[in-house]
């Protein structure tokens, strides 16, 4: 007597549309290669860059004009370059890599930031020029701060990984001292550098190295 086929239980329906949330074996971070690079990399440049102001200041770095512009202009063109090898990585690899829904929601999150930093910059950017007063231009990091505290928050809401919540917690932090430094450039630069280090370097490396780890298990 053939044995009837037993319904699928409420576990196995919510394990089979897990599955299909996150892309079949789990939410590897294979899609996570271009922005954890271009997280690593402007962390580190513009850290770096950071940094060579304080010195400025401080008194320890004395490099003429030509020099200090010439480096500024390295840390931009160094980051182009950077980003320029994750995108063609990226494509290279194809769709595949970018990974389950919850990692493309992850990406679409920060990119949405990524758009809304570039209408700061030209609200700053303006308002800067027309009052001839650059303090107002300090004021654009301490936005992109609080965008990307938002942009974690919705990471760790998605993935519940612990580092996540304190990237948000931290960009949000950053944002309230650097709104309220402006007008004290040498603190002000000091938030800026420890935060490129901590709050972009550092996720930009775990997100790069679990993206590498997970291509090479593919």
């Amino acid at each position: 007597m053939p044995t009837k086929s037993r319904p699928p239980s409420a576990e196995q329906d919510l394990a089979y549309l897990r599955s299909i949330v996150e892309g079949g074996g789990g939410d590897s971070g294979k899609g996570m290669l271009t922005m954890g690079a271009l997280y690593l990399a402007g962390g580190l440049l513009y850290g770096l860059q950071c940094l060579f102001h304080v010195g400025q200041i401080v008194g320890v770095i004395r490099w003429s004009g030509p020099a200090s512009l010439a480096f500024v202009v390295g840390v931009t063109v160094a980051f182009l370059v950077v980003m320029t090898w994750a995108i063609l990585e990226d494509r290279k690899v194809g769709g595949a890599a970018r990974g389950a829904m919850v990692t493309r929601t992850m990406n679409a999150a920060f990119s949405a930031t990524g758009m809304c930093n570039l209408a700061v910059i030209i609200i700053f950017g303006v308002g800067s020029a027309r009052d001839n007063d650059f303090a107002v231009w300090l004021y654009y990091p301490a936005i992109i701060f609080a965008l990307q505290s938002a942009a974690w928050f919705v990471a760790w809401s998605l993935r519940k990984k612990l580092w996540m919540l304190f990237m948000s917690l931290g960009g949000w932090l950053t944002a309230v001292a650097l709104g309220l430094l402006v007008r004290e450039p040498a603190a002000y630069l000091m938030v800026c550098t420890l935060a490129l280090f901590g709050l972009f370097a550092l996720p930009g490396w775990i997100m790069l190295r679990g993206a590498l780890r997970a291509r090479k298990a593919a």
